[in-house]
């Protein structure tokens, strides 16, 4: 039997004992993927559990930075909002593209009920972390001739720290950073992210079985047109889509939460009631506390990305004369995304005991307990996994492109160069199965926290003087108020 992959319309036919396309690079790519994943996800046994060891470097400088700044994702998140709601836009008026909010939409893709408890604190923990690299994302951008600017971790690491006497190891840490993020957008920013969208897609009309399952390279490459067609316009067309697209799938996906939580509302303090005994007490799951607690932390981290550094790319080029307003802004981020929407998603699992069948796993698992309230109802499911896939490939190709741009010096060529490699990967990245590529780039963006964070510790003084000077500027009256 032939065993075939088909790419862009075309079948790549393998003959028995050939291996297929995908299967060939699945194998060149794998010794490398699994080599580095084993250093970027290093384990150490604790109690019972695997402890990731990336885990604990960004758990621990979001406590770090949330400490040193004053508990500013607590007693600044009111400002937060204000300044998202345009209350405080006399001071968007200095270079940038964006506006707060755009820049903020821009940037926003268990192990038990116990987990969701330590969740909510990792993602509270993070709202700092982001409020840091953030503000020093804008403060070192560069303004560059078209009037468009550059920014984010490769910025701040080479001038940040090169003012701080550091140029030499701040050169190094921003190419590990930017070549890192190239890789990373690659592969999780564009072919896991079209891949699971074919796949939810083809799932929902019928699986294999399905009207279109033969269509799988026609469904990516209009995913690539889409992609393609808002990414020639730069950060602004970027920020023009997400700033309708993200409200309207987050929108969409609390209503669907909300229904099914008032169609289970006698069993929502029952469903609090394990999040909190679970996350102390839990049963049958490996390393007791501190496995929950690890399951609950990981997630968070990876859903949030605060100390990956991604986001403060995509927020360097809102227009405001005072970097840490952006700060402000973009601390909002880790609660929209891990507090209330991740949040939301585990109660619906808990009120319909769909978490216990172990038959079910991420989107199947959201979908069945959205189905139990109205059969159909899990389409709601798939369109904000498709709305949520689409904005996340489209902002990790400007993340990508800010990379190369950085590396070569906004070469022109060279950028579009690298879009055009982008979206081909969308396409192949949807009708193949490569999972190396996909653990490769995980790694990658995980590797990026590395030189990331190491930057927000040096620089954490320039925050915290930012964070002062503005504080008092409030206090006395400077900044006022515009609507």
């Amino acid at each position: 039997m032939l065993l075939s992959v088909s790419l862009s319309g075309i079948a790549v036919a393998a003959a028995p004992g050939q291996l297929g396309l995908d299967e060939r690079i699945n194998n060149a790519v794998s010794p490398i993927s699994s080599a580095i994943a084993r250093v970027v996800f290093y384990t150490v046994p604790v109690a019972g559990a695997d402890l990731p060891l990336i885990v604990v470097w960004l758990i621990a400088a979001a406590l770090i930075f949330t400490m040193s700044m004053g508990f500013v994702n607590i007693s600044g998140f009111g400002h937060a909002i204000d300044i998202v709601r345009g209350k405080y836009d006399s001071h968007s008026n200095g270079p940038g593209e964006v506006s707060h909010f755009q820049a903020l939409t821009a940037a926003v893709s268990v192990g038990g009920p116990g987990a969701t408890f330590w969740m909510i604190l990792a993602g509270l923990l993070g709202m700092s972390t982001k409020f840091v690299e953030c503000t020093l994302g804008v403060k070192y951008r560069r303004e560059n001739p078209d009037g468009t600017v550059s920014g984010g971790p490769m910025f701040y690491l080479s001038r940040g720290l090169a003012e701080r006497g550091l140029g030499g190891l701040g050169t190094v840490l921003a190419a590990i950073f930017a070549i890192a993020t190239i890789f990373g957008s690659l592969g999780a920013g564009s072919m896991f992210q079209s891949n699971q969208t074919v796949s939810q897609l083809v799932s929902m009309t019928g699986g294999a079985a399905g009207p279109l399952a033969s269509y799988k390279w026609l469904l990516s490459v209009v995913i690539a047109l889409v992609v393609g067609a808002v990414i020639i316009g730069g950060i602004k067309s970027i920020a023009r889509v997400t700033d309708k697209l993200v409200p309207f799938m987050a929108g969409l996906y609390i209503f669907g939460a909300l229904a099914v939580l008032i169609a289970n509302a006698g069993h929502i303090p029952e469903a609090i009631s394990s999040i909190f005994s679970g996350a102390f007490s839990p049963q049958g799951i490996t390393g007791g506390v501190i496995g929950v607690l690890i399951q609950g932390m990981r997630r968070a981290t990876f859903s949030n990305e605060a100390g990956i550094g991604s986001a403060a790319i995509a927020h360097s080029a809102v227009k405001t004369d005072r970097p840490v307003t952006e700060g402000y802004a973009s601390l909002l981020e880790p609660f929209i995304d891990t507090v209330v929407i991740c949040t939301m998603t585990a109660l619906t699992l808990v009120v319909t005991g769909v978490y216990t069948n172990k038959d079910l796993s991420g989107v199947t698992m959201t979908s069945a307990a959205f189905d139990s309230v109205v059969p159909g109802f899990s389409w709601l499911v798939t369109l904000a996994v498709i709305l949520f896939a689409v904005s996340t490939i489209i902002t990790w190709s400007y993340y990508g492109s800010k990379a190369i741009a950085y590396l070569t010096n906004e070469n022109r060529g060279a950028i579009l160069a690298y879009q055009v490699f982008f979206l081909l990967a969308t396409v192949i990245g949807a009708t193949m199965d490569l999972n190396s590529i996909i653990d490769f780039s995980d790694s990658m963006i995980f590797t990026m926290s590395i030189p990331n964070i190491i930057g927000l510790y040096l620089l954490m003084p320039v925050v915290k003087r930012e964070l002062n000077a503005y504080r008092a500027d409030l206090r006395a009256g400077r900044i006022q108020r515009t609507g």
